[in-house]
């Protein structure tokens, strides 16, 4: 019988890549408002142990958020993604910044969808798509955040997100998932949820 995954698990998984290691260690150093390392970089360690590849197998990119409601200009936001770039530059890979206190500024326009004004950095990671990729590495402490635990994630179970029910955009997401990770099941979403 295999030992669940704990979050200490999933973080010693994820920094397995050399690629996480080294943006928890310099961004830490940057002491962004609420940043935490979030998303696929973490998570898809896990499915990638499970399928016999490396940790980084498959990630297209590294997600950063941070929580920054003093200047909402795409300028501050600007400010910060080039000092991550920079600091970020030889590691070869896309990272991607967003200040979450900017977000519903732009989300409409992109998704087609409103978005709330978010009150942190946690609050972004509550509405990903899939509920079991809401999971974030907080930079100033090393604490995982995983607002809907860890068993689904393990399970390789893809269910749409309560706090963000938007099934068109889901079932997308959970797709390209299960196109990379064949044996991840997709959580059919109720009828009347295709309504919302």
């Amino acid at each position: 019988m295999s030992v669940p995954l704990t979050p200490q698990g999933l973080v010693a998984g994820a920094l397995a890549n050399p690629v996480n290691a080294a943006l928890v260690e310099r961004l830490a150093r940057m002491h962004l408002p609420q940043g935490h390392v979030v998303a696929g970089c973490l998570y898809q360690s896990v499915w990638n142990r499970q399928g016999g590849h490396a940790p980084g197998w498959g990630v297209k990119d590294y997600d950063v958020f941070y929580f920054d409601a003093r200047d909402l200009s795409w300028e501050a936001e600007d400010v910060v993604i080039r000092a991550v770039h920079a600091a970020t530059a030889d590691l070869g890979v896309e990272v991607e910044v967003k200040n979450q206190a900017r977000v519903h500024l732009w989300y409409r326009q992109r998704f087609g969808m409103d978005y709330p004004q978010l009150r942190s950095a946690r609050d972004g990671i509550d509405r990903y798509l899939v509920a079991c990729t809401c999971v974030g590495l907080e930079l100033a402490s090393g604490a995982l955040y995983a607002p809907h635990g860890l068993e689904e994630l393990e399970a390789g179970v893809l269910r749409m997100n309560p706090w963000h029910p938007a099934p068109a955009l889901f079932l997308r997401k959970a797709e390209s998932y299960q196109a990379r990770w064949p044996w991840l099941r997709i959580v059919p979403v109720d009828p009347p949820a295709l309504r919302v």
